[in-house]
C-alpha cells in the first residue's frame, strides 16, 4: 500500500471540518519503553501538530504494556504508546476493543534473558528448576517460553516470578531469582551498571514487534487525529536512528539514565514506524499459539482477526 503524507492526507478536508469534528482532548498512554513519544512528549510536537485541529494531549504513565491496554480497553485512554507484541494478544483474548494503529519493524536484540557474571548458568538449558524474573504477558514473557521451548523445555520447567521491571532488577540484584527477562532501555541499564552475561536475547527466537493501538471506537471516530499522530511517528523514528546522540541527550533525563545507556538501548531497536497488514501478524499468531499451548491464555487465538487503522 502506497502511503500518503501527513499534508496530502489531510489536505483532503477542509480544516474547519476537522476540528469539527476532532475531539478536545487526545489522551494517550504510555511506558518507559515507549521511545518514540516520549521524544514527542518531551518536544511538546504532537501539542503542535494537533492544535490546527482543536485538539489537545494529555499524558499518561504505566508501569507496563499490560495494565495499559486495559485501561485503553475501558476507556482511560484513547491511544497507546508501543508495547510488545506479546500485550495485544493478551488482550485480544480478554475481549478488548482494541484497533492496532502502527507497528515498529522487529527489534530482536532489543530484549534478553541475563545472568549474574560470576552465575554457573551457562546456556538456557540450565535454567531448568530456577526461578525467573520476568513481566508477565511482555514480550520478554514470549522470548522466555520461546527460548525455553529451543533448548528443549517447557514454561512449566522454571518457575516465574512475575514483576514488573524495576522489582524484576531489585530480585535480580539482590540474588532472588537466578535470571531475569527484559527489555531496553532495562535491559540497557542493568548491562551498563551491573555485572551481568547475555544468556539469550530474541534473535532467532523472538523477533519483538512492539504496536500502538487505540480504542475501536476512538480509532473509527478521529482518523484524522491518528492520522497526524502517524506521520509524527514515522518522522521521530527516522530522526531517533539518524541523531543517536542527541536522541540519547534528549530522552536521558526523561528515563533517569545515563545518555551512554540510553544511546546503547536505542542502538537495538529499529524505530522504523509502519502501518499493520493482516498478512504480516504470522508472529502475533506464533505467540498466541505458544501461550495458549502453555496454558497461560483462555482460549485458541486467531490473532489477524484484528481490526486495522488505515491511511485513508
Amino acid at each position: 500500500m502506497q502511503r500518503r503524507t501527513m499534508l496530502s492526507l489531510l489536505s483532503l478536508l477542509p480544516i474547519a471540518s476537522w476540528a469539527q469534528k476532532a475531539p478536545s482532548t487526545l489522551r494517550i498512554g504510555y511506558q518507559k519503553s515507549s521511545t518514540l513519544l516520549t521524544v514527542l512528549k518531551v518536544r511538546g510536537q504532537l501539542e503542535q501538530d494537533l492544535a490546527p485541529l482543536g485538539v489537545k494531549v494529555t499524558w499518561h504513565e504505566f508501569s507496563s504494556g499490560l495494565p495499559l491496554l486495559e485501561a485503553l480497553n475501558v476507556g482511560g485512554v484513547d491511544l497507546s504508546a508501543d508495547v510488545a507484541d506479546t500485550v495485544p494478544v493478551f488482550a485480544q483474548a480478554a475481549g478488548a476493543q482494541l484497533t492496532y494503529f502502527a507497528q515498529e519493524a522487529p527489534s530482536p536484540s532489543a530484549q534478553a534473558i541475563v545472568v549474574r557474571a560470576d552465575s554457573p548458568i551457562n546456556s538456557v538449558a540450565d535454567l531448568k528448576g530456577k526461578k525467573i524474573a520476568v513481566t508477565k504477558a511482555a514480550g520478554s514473557h514470549y522470548l522466555l517460553i520461546s527460548a525455553l521451548d529451543k533448548a528443549g523445555l517447557r514454561f512449566k520447567d522454571i518457575e516465574p516470578a512475575y514483576l514488573t521491571p524495576a522489582d524484576g532488577r531489585a530480585a535480580f540484584e539482590r540474588g532472588s531469582v537466578a535470571a531475569w527477562v527484559t527489555w531496553d532501555p532495562y535491559l540497557a541499564g542493568v548491562q551498563n551498571q551491573s555485572q551481568v552475561r547475555v544468556l539469550a536475547d530474541g534473535r532467532n527466537v523472538a523477533d519483538y514487534q512492539r504496536y500502538y493501538l487505540a480504542s475501536t471506537a476512538y480509532a473509527t471516530a478521529h482518523p484524522e487525529v491518528l492520522a497526524v499522530v502517524f506521520e509524527a511517528l514515522r518522522k521521530t523514528g527516522k530522526w531517533v536512528k539518524q541523531s543517536p546522540k542527541e536522541a540519547a541527550e534528549l530522552l536521558a533525563p526523561a528515563w533517569g539514565l545515563d545518555a551512554k545507556t540510553v544511546e546503547l538501548a536505542n542502538s537495538r531497536r529499529s524505530y522504523a514506524v509502519r502501518l499493520v497488514l493482516k498478512d504480516a501478524l504470522g508472529e502475533q499468531q506464533r505467540i498466541a499459539d505458544a501461550f495458549y499451548g502453555e496454558g497461560l491464555l483462555p482460549r485458541k487465538l486467531d490473532a489477524t482477526a484484528v481490526p486495522l487503522w488505515r491511511l485513508r
